[in-house]
């Protein structure tokens, strides 16, 4: 567990709010850090799908039936990708071993129209979460988030978003996996 004081999560870091944050855009999410310097944070919320399918967004969009993740609330009218595996685009961004952000999308089009990726290892969002320069070191001082420098990529892309946040609290081990099975609302209990 880190202390909040000495805390700089580093790109490919996940962010797990904490179970009692009540801001309905990151309630029980897991944000994928993809970009945090002294300019600001950027990042991918991992576990909260949106109503759309990727052709329902793109016109001549080969991706039919993909479905679409809320990054978060900044700009959802911009669509952001990450994959696991080797590097298979150009200008991908790594955020760590075997994770990867961006790259080229037509590249990606075309690729898989080739039939030369496979897109169970993509996932696709609308919209991301952003920090303002301090923002982010601010909240994890006052305990909004946990961070999680080592999670397995595999519990990312074969993980229910909605069992996400407790699949990667429990693999935390510790204290965290009391965490894991803490009630939605505790008055409930």
């Amino acid at each position: 567990m880190h202390s909040p004081s000495n805390i700089s999560p580093q790109s490919g870091s996940l962010l797990i709010s904490k179970p009692f944050l009540q801001d309905e855009n990151f309630v029980r999410s897991v944000v994928l850090l993809c970009e945090n310097n002294e300019l600001g944070s950027f990042g991918l919320v991992l576990n909260k799908l949106s109503i759309f399918k990727l052709d329902e967004l793109l016109e001549d969009c080969e991706l039919l039936d993909k479905e679409v993740y809320v990054g978060g609330p900044v700009e959802q009218n911009t669509l952001h990708f990450i994959y696991q595996g080797e590097k298979q685009l150009e200008n991908s961004i790594s955020l760590g071993e075997t994770l990867w952000w961006g790259g080229s999308f037509s590249e990606l089009l075309e690729k898989n129209k080739l039939g030369l990726i496979n897109m169970t290892d993509y996932r696709f969002f609308i919209g991301y979460s952003g920090w303002e320069s301090g923002q982010l070191k601010e909240e994890l001082t006052e305990n909004t988030w946990i961070v999680c420098d080592n999670a397995q990529v595999k519990n990312i892309f074969k993980s229910e978003p909605d069992d996400l946040w407790r699949v990667i609290l429990k693999n935390m081990g510790g204290d965290f996996q009391v965490l894991a099975n803490y009630p939605i609302d505790p008055r409930l209990n």
